[in-house]
């Protein structure tokens, strides 16, 4: 709402007697919504002949609402708080975080003051460095890129805005080399491969991204087979995938695409569960007349749950924007991540 409006006088008719306070004013109002009808009541900006009002309140007919100011809430920004970091390089113009999986890289645009807020690698950075960029906003300070929160690895934090600039030309001319490790379902036919394959959003599930819709952006993924497991769990491959762009979901959604999805990305097509059999087994039977009766076998499977898609970044490759040193970093796999492999493999 433009701030010369203000301030304004809506007068309620009768035919509005019932109704909520916030209910009617988001109707009354042209492009605002209930959220932010509510902020303007709790900053006390609404008055109902002239007194503060809940926005539960149910309104009469015949009274007068005095709008005072703007309802848009001050900029959020984000919170420090102290999480513990990996920290795998530090200088006073930029660090490499090992981040975990399950921690988001910063909040969305439409988080909160509160847990949305929250536990985000961006939340454990302000608290661990004095000052860090303010090239990506107020809550985005120091991140140059991002990585997806089930997947974990190495991530590039801007001290500066100097180097947060440099960082980002140096990604947008495809001149920083990052390497993935993945285990995917299925033996991909060649050892080697390269995905070029447009990304966009998926216009019925919006939190995917697809390679089947149009207008999406190109996308390159090149893969290569480590190792091919062939296990009672099923087939699978450990492939490194090195990207020259970075789109959302990327690796996620161009693995899926060629059929070998990523293990435990049920958002693409990868089962939430790995299951086998275990050996055949005899259950317990009772003698007949006729004589002892045979067994029947059972089976009871082996289920094997990571809890997060096996992504991993594990190196990266970069210059120093300040000196001009060529700078390289690695990550091992997390735990998990080992202890799946050994399951599978065993």
């Amino acid at each position: 709402m433009p701030s010369d409006r203000f301030p304004i006088t809506i007068f309620v008719t009768a035919d509005a007697s019932g109704q909520r306070l916030d209910q009617f004013l988001t109707a009354q109002i042209p492009d605002i919504s209930r959220a932010r009808v509510q902020q303007l009541l709790a900053e006390q900006k609404a008055l109902v002949n002239g007194s503060v009002s809940k926005p539960s309140l149910r309104l009469r007919g015949g009274e007068q609402i005095a709008i005072l100011g703007d309802p848009d809430p001050p900029p959020l920004r984000a919170i420090a708080e102290d999480i513990p970091l990996d920290i795998v390089y530090e200088d006073d113009d930029l660090a490499v975080i090992n981040k975990p999986a399950g921690m988001m890289v910063h909040a969305g645009a439409g988080a909160t003051e509160d847990e949305r807020n929250r536990g985000t690698l961006v939340n454990a950075l302000l608290h661990r460095f004095a000052k860090l960029s303010d090239v990506g906003g107020a809550l985005r300070p120091g991140i140059v890129h991002r990585l997806d929160k089930e997947t974990s690895g190495l991530i590039i934090v801007a001290k500066n805005d100097v180097t947060h600039r440099k960082l980002g030309e140096q990604f947008s001319g495809r001149q920083v080399k990052k390497r993935y490790v993945a285990l995917v379902h299925g033996w991909p036919a060649k050892d080697r491969g390269t995905i070029n394959t447009e990304i966009g959003r998926d216009a019925v599930r919006r939190i995917r991204m697809t390679t089947r819709g149009r207008g999406g952006r190109a996308a390159i993924t090149h893969y290569e087979v480590r190792e091919r497991i062939a296990s009672q769990f099923g087939k699978f491959a450990l492939v490194d995938v090195r990207i020259e762009t970075g789109r959302t979901h990327q690796i996620r959604v161009h693995m899926s695409s060629i059929g070998h999805p990523v293990v435990g990305d049920s958002l693409y097509r990868a089962p939430r569960e790995l299951r086998r059999p275990t050996a055949l087994r005899p259950a317990s039977t009772k003698a007949t007349s006729r004589g002892a009766s045979q067994p029947k076998a059972r089976q009871t499977p082996i289920v094997l749950a990571l809890g997060r898609n096996f992504l991993h970044a594990a190196a990266i490759e970069f210059t120093h924007p300040r000196t001009g040193q060529p700078l390289s970093f690695s990550a091992p796999l997390p735990p998990e991540l080992t202890q799946l492999l050994e399951q599978i493999r065993g």
